[in-house]
């Protein structure tokens, strides 16, 4: 497995091996868990070699925000990817994407606007900047993200048909623990007691899916039924929720009722730490 730090190396590496071999692309910010490696398992069954980013991007970061804490056990990363036999690693540092000087950003799309638009600004510019100067150091055929960023992933696919960028972007299934909790790097700043309470979030979506498939189609009662699991400032539940709403599943407007297109979403804090969490509840989302 070849680590790089330098942006030309790895951008070099993969126009020579990209000229015979199909290359698929997994970026991340590292600490890494069963959830990333299982998008580098599915991105090894879509190609001939598979490149990992490693990198926390500051520029997604509010200055409130977790970015001094986030943890970067990059020796235990490079291991678990060289186990997974990844051919390339690129893990530059925060000089390398943005050097001295930098000031040009990328504006996202409209789909960045509601939910994490609203609660994290500026977040999405930072998540599309660095998500295509990523894809221009690494120009690979395929890239893929997890569905739990289920936001994040229709920004990056309508930025990349937007701007014409000649990759796929291909949308894995979130991994959960045996208990239902989605797996997040974050999980590891939760105490035992957090924990057990972050169960709620995955238990509210349960609750939404239940309630679809029961035949419910009022977002307003889907969304009361996921509020009421939240159980918000009780002892098993959250400390406070940021949104906990049915949007439909390509826009992320809010919806009425239910029609071809729907997703749950969920975004509550836990003590300090900020977790969200989605199910798709019909269509191709």
């Amino acid at each position: 497995m070849i680590v790089t730090f330098d942006a030309l190396a790895a951008r070099q590496w993969t126009e020579r091996v990209g000229s015979t071999r199909r290359i698929a692309f997994v970026p991340t910010m590292g600490a890494l868990h069963e959830g990333h490696l299982s998008l580098v398992r599915r991105a090894r069954e879509l190609a001939d070699d598979v490149v990992v980013s490693v990198f926390v991007n500051p520029t997604q970061f509010a200055p409130t925000e977790d970015l001094a804490r986030y943890p970067k056990p990059i020796e235990a990363d490079l291991a678990a990817l060289r186990q997974e036999g990844v051919a390339m690693v690129f893990n530059p540092s925060a000089e390398t994407i943005y050097p001295s000087g930098f000031s040009t950003y990328v504006e996202p799309p409209k789909v960045a606007a509601p939910l994490d638009g609203v609660i994290r600004p500026g977040h999405f510019r930072g998540v599309c900047t660095v998500v295509l100067k990523l894809f221009q150091i690494v120009p690979a055929s395929i890239a893929v993200f997890g569905q739990k960023d289920f936001q994040q992933s229709l920004v990056v696919k309508a930025m990349v048909r937007d701007l014409n960028i000649p990759i796929s972007i291909v949308i894995a299934e979130t991994v959960r623990e045996t208990d239902g909790l989605a797996m997040s790097s974050r999980n590891r700043y939760l105490s035992a007691a957090e924990r057990a309470r972050a169960l709620c979030l995955s238990r509210s979506l349960r609750e939404a899916r239940v309630s679809f498939d029961s035949g419910e189609r009022s977002v307003a009662a889907i969304e009361a039924a996921m509020l009421h699991e939240l159980r918000i400032g009780e002892a098993d539940g959250v400390d406070s929720v940021d949104y906990a709403v049915v949007a439909d599943g390509e826009s992320l407007e809010r919806l009425e009722e239910i029609g071809d297109s729907a997703v749950a979403l969920v975004a509550a804090r836990i003590g300090t730490t900020r977790l969200i969490d989605n199910v798709i509840l019909c269509g191709d989302c």
